[in-house]
C-alpha cells in the first residue's frame, strides 16, 4: 500500500476540481479524500496499490478536463490512511 498527499496549485478552487477528483476515483482502486485549503490550493490524500495511486494522480494532473488549471503540484509520501473507506470530499 502507498499513501500520498498531493497539493495542487493554480486555478483549482471554484472550478469543480474536488468533484472531478471524486468522480475520477471511481475508476481506480483507491481510497482517500480531497479538500480545499484556505490559501487557495487543493489537498488530495490518496491510498492504494502504488500503480493505482500513481495512475490516479497522473489522470488528474495530465489527462482530466481540469489539468490545464494546475500550475503546480507537490507530492509527498504520508502514513497509511487508517479506517478510510471510499473516496470523499472533505470539508
Amino acid at each position: 500500500m502507498t499513501a500520498r498527499r498531493v497539493i495542487f496549485e493554480g486555478r483549482v478552487q471554484g472550478v469543480g476540481f474536488r468533484y472531478t477528483c471524486k468522480d475520477l476515483a471511481k475508476g481506480f482502486e483507491v481510497v482517500g479524500s480531497v479538500k480545499n485549503l484556505p490559501e487557495g490550493t487543493v489537498e488530495l490524500e490518496v491510498m492504494g496499490e502504488t500503480e493505482e495511486v500513481e495512475d490516479f494522480i497522473k489522470e488528474i494532473a495530465e489527462e482530466s478536463s481540469l489539468s490545464h488549471n494546475i500550475k503546480g503540484m507537490f507530492v509527498s509520501n504520508i502514513s497509511p490512511l487508517d479506517g478510510v473507506k471510499g473516496f470523499s470530499i472533505a470539508s
